[in-house]
């Protein structure tokens, strides 16, 4: 989604890739065609006619796992992080080369992929790397790709501390600094939906000035 322009359904060929791109002039027009169009993935701008895009953000997160990639010139801290907490699973802020935002997507794509393992129980909540499903006290818990990839990530190493560049470069797979947000804004997310006090973590736990680990629990 982006700002205004004329609305348009093409198969185009982009950056090397093949894509099926579906564009909407508004966040109100973007979540319609949202509800008819399975995307893999959503590139939202902020600065939107209607309702802004932070408040689209929040509204295809509760509705849907679709990855959402915020691309926008708006990139003060306060906007990140908005962005970030509103759900998105990575932010770029424009003008960025298009190389370089193919690859983000490519990148927000890959985060799904696992490889089958048994399930894995920590306490009240299972883990099964098989179906990429997460439960807490028997019941689903539906995450994201993001939030499932960074869980995945940290239980595969229960008690290993990883830095917030660690987890950027193998979760988020960016390869430079300055991104740490990212980290942090996933982890309030995910502590809020698999911890029973989200404030005192039993399982993503923060190890100071450093970053995070996944129990012991």
């Amino acid at each position: 989604m982006s700002g205004p322009s004329a609305p348009c359904h093409e198969r185009v060929i982009a950056f090397g890739r093949d894509h099926e791109v579906e564009s909407a002039a508004s966040g109100e027009e973007g979540l319609e065609r949202l509800a008819r169009f399975a995307a893999d993935v959503v590139v939202l701008d902020l600065m939107l006619p209607g309702i802004d895009g932070f408040e689209v953000c929040r509204r295809i997160r509760s509705a849907t796992s679709t990855s959402i990639v915020m691309l926008s010139a708006r990139g003060d801290d306060f906007d990140v992080v908005g962005g970030l907490e509103a759900g998105a699973d990575d932010y770029v802020v424009k003008p960025v080369r298009p190389q370089v935002l193919e690859a983000r997507i490519r990148a927000v794509l890959r985060r799904t992929d696992g490889v089958p393992s048994p399930v894995e129980t920590y306490g009240a909540l299972c883990v099964d790397r098989a179906s990429l499903t997460v439960s807490r006290g028997g019941r689903q818990v539906a995450l994201p790709p993001m939030e499932l990839r960074l869980l995945l990530y940290l239980s595969a190493a229960p008690g290993q501390v990883f830095s917030r560049q660690q987890l950027l470069e193998s979760v988020w797979e960016h390869d430079y600094l300055g991104d740490s947000r990212l980290v942090d804004a996933c982890v309030q997310r995910l502590r809020a939906k698999i911890e029973d006090v989200p404030a005192e973590p039993r399982y993503v736990q923060t190890v100071r000035g450093f970053g995070y680990r996944f129990g012991p629990v």
